[in-house]
C-alpha cells in the first residue's frame, strides 16, 4: 500500500495514535467521559471550553502540575549558561559553544533514555535520570565560578545529558488516557506546546532577573531545584502512568515511513529556537533581555492555545511557510535599533511556533506505535535539541562576528526558510 505525504497531512482529528477506546470505572476518559464526580459526591457539569475539560480527567490535574514545575527550568538553563559564562569569560561564542555541547550530548543520550522510560516506567527512569543532570548543572556552576579552564566547562555540560524528555512523558501520558478521542488528544496537543511555550516564556524573566540581581550563578541553581522538585512530584502521579510496554521486536520509529524527514523538519526548526535565543541576549545584551525574549514565548503561547480550539487544522508546510515568512520580523526590526521595535518582531516571529510544533508532534503521534510512544516523541525532541545546538553555536558566533547589529538574526530566518525547504523536499520525494 502506498504511504501516505505525511508531511502534508494536518494536524488534529487525524492525529490519534492507532489506541483502542480507553474505558475505565467511571466510563470512557476524553471527550467522550462522563461529567466527573464532585467531592461532595455531586456530579459536575462538563465545561464546554475544551482546556478545562481536559482537566475532567482524573489525575490530570496533578501531574500537569509537577510536569509544569520540571519544564520551567528548560527556559531558564540556556540564558542562564549564557549570561553565567559571558560574565566570568567574556565570550558569547563560548557560552553558546558550552550550550551547544550540552544539547548535542542530551541529543545522543534522550532516546536512550526514552527507551528505557517505555520499557521500565516513568518514575523508575525519570527519577534516578534527573538526579544525574541536576548534579551536572551544580558541577557547571562550582566550574563557572571557580573560572576553570575553558575545556572543563564543556566535558562537564555533558553530565547534564541524562535529563528525560519531561515535555514527551506528559504527552504520552495524555495519549494514554485519551486513547481513541481525537479531538481531545489535539487540544491536549496544543495545550502541551502552549505549556512549553508558557516555560520558555517565564523561564528567561526569571533567569535574567536572578543571575542580574543575585549572581551569575544564581538562574541555573534555582533551575536545577525547580527540575529536581518538579519531577519527582510528577513521577509520584502513579495512577496516570501508560502501562510498561513490553518487548517488541519493532525496530526504532526512525524506521517508519515519513519519520526521518519530519525529523530534519524538527533539526531545522530547533536551530531557529537556538540561534534567535543567542542572538536575542547578545543584541539586548542587559536585564531586559529576558523579557524581551519572552515575547516571542508569549506570541506561540496565545498562537497555540488558540490553535488548539480550532476544529480545522492546517498542514505543516503551510506551518513552515508561515514561520519562514514571520522570522523576517526581528531581522527587520532589529535593524532599527530599537529594542521595542525588537520585541514587536519577536511577538509576530512566535505567533507561527506554536502551531508548527503541534503539527508536527501530532504527525509523530500519528507514525509511533503505542508502545514507542515515549521514544518516538523524543526522537523529535532530538531532533530539535540537535537544532538547537547547531543554532545556539552559529548565533554566538554571530553574535561575536557580526558587522551590523541585526546581523545574527539572519540566522533564525536562514533556519526557518531552510525547515520549510525540506518540508517542500520531502513532498516531493513522496510523489516521485
Amino acid at each position: 500500500m502506498p504511504q501516505p505525504d505525511l508531511l502534508l497531512t494536518p494536524a488534529g482529528p487525524g492525529l490519534a495514535p492507532r489506541h483502542h477506546d480507553r474505558t475505565g470505572p467511571t466510563g470512557p476518559t476524553g471527550w467522550g467521559a462522563a461529567p466527573a464526580r464532585d467531592p461532595r459526591g455531586g456530579r459536575r457539569t462538563a465545561s464546554r471550553n475544551p482546556y478545562l475539560r481536559l482537566f475532567d480527567v482524573p489525575g490530570a490535574r496533578a501531574f500537569v502540575v509537577g510536569n509544569l514545575i520540571a519544564r520551567l527550568p528548560m527556559g531558564m538553563f540556556g540564558v542562564s549558561a549564557v549570561i553565567m559564562i559571558a560574565a566570568a569569560y567574556g565570550s558569547y561564542a563560548l557560552a553558546g559553544g558550552v550550550i551547544a555541547t550540552g544539547m548535542a550530548a542530551g541529543a545522543l543520550t534522550a532516546p536512550w533514555i526514552a527507551r528505557l522510560v517505555d520499557r521500565y516506567g516513568q518514575a523508575r527512569i525519570a527519577v534516578p535520570a534527573t538526579v544525574h543532570a541536576v548534579l551536572g548543572h551544580l558541577v557547571l556552576v562550582l566550574c563557572v565560578h571557580e573560572q576553570a579552564p575553558a575545556w572543563t566547562l564543556f566535558a562537564v555540560t555533558a553530565l547534564t545529558a541524562t535529563a528525560p524528555n519531561t515535555g514527551g512523558m506528559s504527552r504520552a501520558r495524555w495519549a494514554h488516557l485519551l486513547r481513541g478521542d481525537r479531538d481531545a488528544l489535539h487540544t491536549a496537543n496544543a495545550f502541551e506546546q502552549a505549556t512549553d511555550e508558557l516555560c520558555f516564556m517565564l523561564g528567561p524573566v526569571v533567569a535574567a532577573v536572578l543571575c542580574s540581581t543575585l549572581f551569575p550563578e544564581a538562574g541555573t541553581l534555582a533551575g536545577a531545584a525547580l527540575f529536581l522538585t518538579g519531577v519527582l512530584i510528577f513521577a509520584a502521579q502513579r495512577s496516570t502512568e501508560p502501562p510498561v510496554s513490553p518487548r517488541t521486536a519493532a525496530g526504532s520509529p526512525l524506521r517508519a515511513p515519513g519519520m526521518a524527514p519530519l525529523l530534519a523538519v524538527f533539526l531545522a526548526t530547533g536551530a531557529v529556537f537556538g540561534s534567535m535565543e543567542v542572538v536575542t541576549v547578545a543584541f539586548v545584551d542587559g536585564p531586559v533581555a529576558g523579557p524581551v525574549l519572552a515575547l516571542q514565548a508569549a506570541g506561540s503561547c496565545a498562537a497555540g492555545l488558540l490553535y488548539g480550539r480550532a476544529r480545522r487544522t492546517v498542514r505543516l508546510r503551510t506551518c513552515l511557510a508561515a514561520m519562514a515568512v514571520l522570522m523576517t520580523m526581528p531581522l527587520l526590526t532589529a535593524s532599527t535599533g530599537s529594542t521595542a521595535a525588537l520585541a514587536a518582531g519577536l511577538l509576530l516571529a512566535g505567533m507561527a511556533t506554536a502551531p508548527t510544533m503541534v503539527t508536527g508532534m501530532g504527525l509523530v503521534q500519528r507514525l509511533t506505535p503505542p508502545s514507542q510512544l515515549n521514544e518516538g516523541m523524543t526522537l523529535a525532541v532530538t531532533a530539535l535539541l540537535g537544532g538547537i545546538a547547531a543554532g545556539s553555536a552559529t548565533g554566538g558566533w554571530a553574535a561575536d562576528h557580526a558587522p551590523f547589529a541585526a546581523f545574527g538574526f539572519l540566522v533564525p530566518a536562514a533556519a526557518a526558510a531552510l525547515a520549510l525547504v525540506v518540508c517542500a523536499a520531502a513532498r516531493a520525494d513522496a510523489r516521485a
